[in-house]
């Protein structure tokens, strides 16, 4: 894992100072190395923070060259089939002088060309700069594991890993985007290739972009997308068991590919569904396999700990039962500092102690993200079925009357609130937002002072997803290209690298989400009592007698109680009744006191706080 940034441009940089400086901002993505590069004209400069995880000589350094087809190369991530790719490479020619994963993506390029990105099976982000062809071409992997961010104005491109390495830059704007705040208050993130920052973009997962340096023209276009479903699935019903066989092969291979390293590899094992069959998985290609599990103080009730030395044991893997320190709101400043965009979603607290704890012990870790969003693993995709099913008989022209009158009637922080909205859904065609922070009234409510926000967040979310009919496709879907994107991985991607760690998922191998999203049936995901039905079924076959397959335990703080004293409602309420808040304060201490009454409006108050401590670190500009 690493730490990638580059200027481009067709007149040589005044600042080429800021190249060097923007890419030390991202040290914690590399400690063991760095590495720069500029072209001959001074209008190309690459540079590159490494984490040595393949090939720790020298030979694995970067930028990498391949100069006699004149590339320079700089890469984020992990091509796992690159052995594979490089037998292949081998029969055309192609001679290696390494055995990292950067120089087979540097011979992929030069024999494929752009279309290269299609053979790869990993997490990445990465650049190669073309002299012939005068070009910077970028892509980001099939789910969004590894960010890209980039700007581009008057011929002048700038891209890197971490926007904070693109501020380095002290000739770059730091103003608000209207729009991406808009969708951060109703979503809890910013979607697509918006960003927080006017000017700015992120390129989504399964994308690339191709820079012309001669006409300062980028374009940027798809080159993958989740599958339909095989509609004669229900003319012909596929086999179970057939299905549930090609699902144990397709794990055990990801999860054999992701566990090659030349550093320790461990598994984060919480005694789950997802994180036990990849240990069960793990145990088939190495007979010594680390686990680790995380106890947080203060909750007993929710540890996993006895559920993770049940699989422990059965495998008899190498097991550390870690314990996190209490957590401290002290951290907020510096994980708000950390997320270049922020993020609504507390859990990033107890993900970045797992990560501190974990990278003690090892250099890479297998984690389960993606289980949920490929196999209905919410809560939420039940009840949604549940809702279809009971409430669809209802004329939706009732049931909107009961969703608006929600709307303008029940506080913010209500139980069942978001429900109640969605219920004025059309079940056939849309999905209910029933996980939105804040309503249209609510974002008017708080932006009262600021400059008029385009209210579109609702309308983009709904926008583009197939499924047709069914309706956990859609919501499968949105989630696996919205929610998982630009919310859970990025703040695995953020807090593990901030530790220096980094985490893989054998979950979202493009092999796995193609099989989940065209191969397997709704029925066999959730229903309105059951979810990750497929995987249970799995779960049947490998794991021991006892396993608890209905528990559900993901990263949690208990933030309701945090709020009733202590150093944590300190800080939320002097930062959110402090005058320099964008937000009203009038509506903010209704927020406040409402949770003092009883509502649940903790995690929007969270979403609140990281926004004004990112906006304060980056002085943001409105």
């Amino acid at each position: 894992m690493c730490g990638i940034i580059g200027f481009a441009s067709f007149r040589p940089w005044r600042h080429r100072g800021s190249l060097a400086t923007g890419r030390d901002t991202m040290t914690h993505r590399g400690p063991d190395g760095f590495g720069e590069w500029w072209s001959e004209n001074g209008g190309v400069g690459l540079g590159h923070r490494r984490l040595s995880i393949l090939d720790l000589s020298s030979a694995g350094h970067q930028p990498m060259r391949n100069d006699s087809r004149g590339l320079v190369a700089v890469f984020n991530g992990e091509i796992y089939n690159f052995r594979e790719l490089r037998s292949e490479l081998e029969t055309k020619g192609c001679r290696f002088r390494s055995s990292s994963d950067t120089e087979v993506l540097l011979a992929a390029y030069e024999i494929w060309g752009e279309s290269c990105v299609t053979r790869l099976n990993g997490m990445f982000a990465f650049a190669i700069y073309d002299d012939l062809r005068k070009t910077i071409f970028l892509a980001r992997d099939r789910a969004g594991e590894k960010p890209l961010f980039y700007h581009l104005s008057d011929g002048n491109f700038i891209f890197a890993s971490e926007l904070k390495a693109l501020l380095a830059n002290p000739e770059l704007p730091r103003r608000m985007d209207s729009e991406s705040l808009d969708c951060y208050l109703a979503m809890g993130f910013v979607p697509g290739d918006r960003c927080i920052l006017s000017g700015y973009n992120k390129l989504p997962p399964a994308h690339v972009l191709r820079f012309d340096i001669s006409s300062g023209i980028a374009k940027v276009w798809r080159y993958w997308q989740p599958p339909e479903r095989e509609l004669n699935g229900d003319i012909c019903p596929l086999d179970e068991e057939q299905l549930v066989d090609e699902l144990e092969a397709l794990l055990e291979s990801a999860v054999s590919l992701q566990m090659v390293a030349d550093v320790p590899v461990g598994v984060l094992l919480s005694g789950g569904v997802d994180s036990s069959l990849i240990t069960a998985m793990a145990v088939r290609r190495s007979p010594s396999v680390r686990t680790f599990t995380i106890g947080f103080p203060g909750r007993n009730a929710l540890n996993e700990i006895g559920h993770a030395r049940l699989i422990a044991r059965e495998f008899g893997t190498q097991h550390f039962e870690l314990q996190a320190s209490p957590a401290s709101a002290d951290l907020l400043p510096t994980l708000a500092r950390q997320f270049d965009e922020p993020v609504i979603d507390s859990s990033m607290i107890p993900t970045y102690l797992v990560s501190q704890l974990v990278r003690q012990h090892c250099t890479v870790a297998l984690g389960g993200d993606g289980g949920d969003e490929l196999f209905a693993g919410y809560g939420h995709y039940s009840r949604l079925l549940w809702m279809e099913q009971r409430l669809g008989i209802v004329p939706l022209a009732i049931r909107r009357l009961v969703a608006t009158a929600t709307e303008k009637l029940m506080p913010q922080g209500f139980k069942g609130r978001n429900w109640l909205r969605g219920m004025g859904s059309d079940f056939r065609r849309e999905v209910p937002l029933i996980a939105s922070y804040f309503d249209p009234d609510a974002r008017q409510k708080l932006l009262g002072s600021a400059p008029e926000s385009h209210f579109l967040a609702e309308n983009l979310l709904s926008e583009g997803f197939s499924g047709g009919d069914d309706l956990l496709q859609r919501a499968t879907r949105m989630d696996f290209q919205n929610f998982l994107a630009e919310d859970i991985l990025v703040k695995v991607d953020r807090s593990s690298m901030l530790n220096s760690l980094e985490v893989r998922a054998p979950l979202l191998d493009h092999r796995i989400i193609d099989f989940a999203f065209g191969r397997v049936p709704s029925r066999l995901k959730a229903s309105a009592s059951g979810k990750k039905l497929i995987l249970k079924r799995l779960c049947e076959r490998v794991l021991p007698d006892g396993f608890d397959y209905h528990r559900k335990q993901g990263f949690s703080i208990p933030i309701s109680s945090w709020l009733k004293g202590g150093t944590f409602r300190e800080l939320f309420w002097d930062v959110l009744l402090d005058p320099r808040s964008i937000f009203d304060r009038s509506f903010v201490r209704s927020l406040l006191e409402g949770q003092d009454r009883g509502r649940a409006n903790g995690e929007r108050l969270f979403g609140l706080v990281v926004f004004e401590l990112w906006r304060r670190e980056y002085q943001v500009q409105i």
